[in-house]
């Protein structure tokens, strides 16, 4: 019902902030000249006394509130700029093969681990899987899109280890559950299908899975695994 309001009445009814200034708006020049006080104007307005349909002050209020629900459903359900939208990531092939994936991910169709190897700002050799997903609901990444932060595993991610210190950390997320295993290594598993990907690079990752070893000189190594996510029946 509330679209049954959202386009011939939100222009009309929700420029007026009171049923007083819609009655007001009714109200012509000739009825102010000849009754001199607005408010007996606006009551012969609200009684009827006017050419042409009058709301009455319930159904004012009905359709201004329906008109607002309406204008804030489409604002809800409108394309989201996405983090990566309009920026130039031709020389930077890991943040390109990120900003391809940005809407599927966000829209949950594809599940995304990155694997990167690389050095801190403290010079120490780090790794780690990322849950692209859950960083992109929990970071603002235009920062990364746009080369003012560089992305880094991180020990609140699935998986982090720092070479020199030794220091390791894992962790699930809300859409991946670790399984570690001594004959495969790390293993993933996907909470929506429950599908398990596997990021040894000597065994296939699964079903429905891939594996991308991404060239670039930006890191020491990045490998993206995605995941076509299936719902459990």
């Amino acid at each position: 019902m509330e679209d049954d309001y959202a386009h011939p009445y939100e222009d009309s009814i929700e420029k007026f902030t009171t049923y007083e200034d819609y009655l007001d708006s009714q109200i012509t020049p000739q009825d102010r000249f000849y009754l001199e006080e607005d408010e007996l104007a606006r009551q012969l307005v609200e009684i009827g006394c006017r050419k042409g349909e009058v709301l009455t002050r319930e159904d004012f209020a009905a359709r201004r509130e329906a008109a607002e629900n309406a204008k804030k459903a489409r604002l809800q359900n409108a394309p989201k700029v996405l983090a990566s939208a309009q920026k130039n990531l031709t020389d930077f092939p890991v943040l390109r093969h990120l900003a391809c994936r940005e809407e599927l991910v966000r829209s949950g169709k594809l599940s995304t681990i990155i694997f990167i190897r690389d050095k801190n700002h403290r010079g120490q050799e780090i790794s780690g899987y990322i849950d692209y997903g859950h960083r992109l609901k929990t970071e603002n990444f235009e920062p990364y899109f746009e080369r003012k932060k560089r992305l880094l595993p991180k020990s609140s991610d699935l998986s982090f280890y720092n070479w020199d210190t030794q220091h390791s950390t894992s962790n699930e997320s809300p859409n991946f559950q670790i399984l570690p295993d001594h004959e495969q290594g790390l293993l993933f598993k996907n909470k929506r299908d429950r599908k398990v990907i596997s990021v040894d690079p000597r065994s296939e990752p699964g079903d429905n899975s891939k594996r991308l070893e991404v060239p670039t000189t930006e890191y020491i190594q990045v490998v993206i695994f995605d995941h076509m996510t299936r719902k459990k029946s």
